[in-house]
This record gives C-alpha cells, structure tokens and sequence, in this order.
C-alpha cells in the first residue's frame, strides 16, 4: 500500500505544475495540516483515493471553506483497507486561536479514544500535526511537541506516527524520519511517500472503504 503524505507547504508538482496521472500509483492521501482547502480539494478532485485530514493551528480558515470532498479524522480512528488510523491535530497553545492545546487538553482527547483504540485492538498510524515532544521537535514552545504523544506510543505502539508542523527548513539538522520505542516517527513536511506491506483485511474493515462505522 503506497500512502501519500502531505503537511504545512503546497507541493508545486501537485497544484501549479499538476499533470494528468500524478496520483495514479497511490492508494491513500493523508493531510497533516496546514494546506489551504483549495489545495486538498483540487488533490481529491484528481485522484480516486480517500483524502483523510487532520487540522494544523493555521486552519481556522476550515470553518469557512473546508476542504470538499476530504474526510476529517480529527478524534477518529478509521480502517481503511484494513488499516486501523486514528487522527490527532493541532498544536500546543501558544496563542488565542482554534486547534491549539494544553499538555492536559491533549491528554484528554487521548484518554476519550481509549475505548475505539480497544475495540480495534490497536492502531497503526497516527497521524498528527504536531511532533512528538523531544522527536523532531522544536526549541521554541510554539513547535514544541506534545509529551502525550510520547506516553500514547510507550501504550500503544502505532507502527507510524506521522507528523507536520516543523518545517525542514527551520533546522538544517532536520531529518525526515526517526524512530521512538519501535514506532517509525516521519515529518510530513510538503510530501512523503510512505510505501507499507497491504495489512490483513479484519472483519471490522470493509475492503476497498473508509469504515464509516468507527467515526464516531
């Protein structure tokens, strides 16, 4: 299964330089936040694939033109061809603004998902617009990332996490992927073309769909 990831910059080959075909080889699209809703609709409008999205702290603007025909996975954990996937968006509050949290509110949010994360005995991919704390992170608070993220891996040990947020050009030291406790953490940033064995279709996923079932 080949998962294209995309977070914080529009990739010029996808948008302004689009050509015919440029989606063909990818079976799912996942957004990490930060891309103008023209962009992701565009995107989805091209491919035959699911677009799933998180929010990034810039998505405010969502409220008013979201991203048609894109699914939300904010607090959900979805199965997609067996693929148990599971959103958390938004950063660390360093301003009056949505999708901006405590260390507390994060935790929060992870605690109300425990039972979905039981009944479907796991995850494999998070994905999130903010790090990990200390995992690829930044100095200053505002890209700092969350300590709950930390402990959920510690819990549940995703396969991937899959993040937004740091730009790679904020730190020349910046690496796309790294690893925490056995979890593959990847920075999203513009695009990242994630390429993993088809999982074992469970009787919980519906082959071919997003499981609707399990949003809420």
């Amino acid at each position: 299964m080949k998962i294209l990831a995309l977070s914080d910059v529009e990739c010029k080959a996808f948008y302004d330089y689009y050509m015919p075909g440029r989606f063909d080889d990818y079976d799912l699209i996942i957004s990490c936040g930060d891309l103008k809703p023209q962009y992701l609709s565009f995107i989805v409008t091209m491919t035959r694939v699911p677009l799933l999205y998180v929010h990034g702290n810039h998505d405010e603007r969502y409220e008013k033109i979201p991203p048609e025909g894109c699914d939300c996975i904010e607090d959900k954990l979805v199965v997609y061809k067996g693929l148990r996937i599971l959103g958390l968006g938004g950063c660390r509050q360093y301003r009056p603004g949505a999708h901006q949290y405590t260390e507390a509110e994060m935790r929060w949010r992870i605690f109300k998902l425990k039972w979905k994360i039981r009944k479907h005995k796991g995850v494999d991919i998070v994905v999130s617009h903010a790090p990990l704390e200390g995992i690829g992170d930044g100095e200053d608070y505002a890209h700092r990332g969350f300590g709950a993220f930390l402990d959920f891996v510690d819990k549940y040990k995703p396969k991937y996490w899959i993040h937004g947020h740091v730009h790679m050009n904020y730190n020349l030291d910046n690496v796309r992927e790294r690893e925490y406790n056995g979890t593959k953490v990847i920075n999203a940033y513009e695009r990242y073309v994630l390429d993993i064995p088809q999982p074992e279709i469970t009787p919980t996923a519906k082959t071919g769909d997003i499981d609707y079932s399990y949003y809420k």
